[in-house]
């Protein structure tokens, strides 16, 4: 699954953000993270500057242990937030079948 945001530089500074994904499992079988950081990256932006920032969740990233130390990715409704920190308000659904 790919999550791209745009981030922009509405100053007239050049300065530095540094972007989080998170992702809420709706229904597991086990209790996770309400928001779990899957990925984030630091990115410099000139003043005024766009720039449009990536993320690949996989099977890797989607995965979680369970309660037997088995790595498994489980099926299901999720969400996904995308921000500068973890009480963004961005937010998008997936299904993972």
């Amino acid at each position: 699954i790919k999550v791209s945001v745009n981030l922009k530089n509405t100053s007239s500074i050049d300065g530095k953000e540094v972007v989080q994904l998170y992702i809420r499992d709706l229904v597991g079988s086990i209790t996770r993270p309400v928001r779990e950081l899957k990925g984030f990256e630091l990115v410099e932006l000139k003043a005024g500057e766009t720039k449009k920032i990536n993320f690949i969740l996989d099977n890797e990233t989607l995965g979680f242990y369970n309660n037997e130390g088995k790595y498994i990715v489980e099926s299901g409704d999720f969400k996904v937030f995308v921000g500068g920190s973890s009480i963004t308000t961005l937010e998008a659904d997936f299904m993972l079948n």
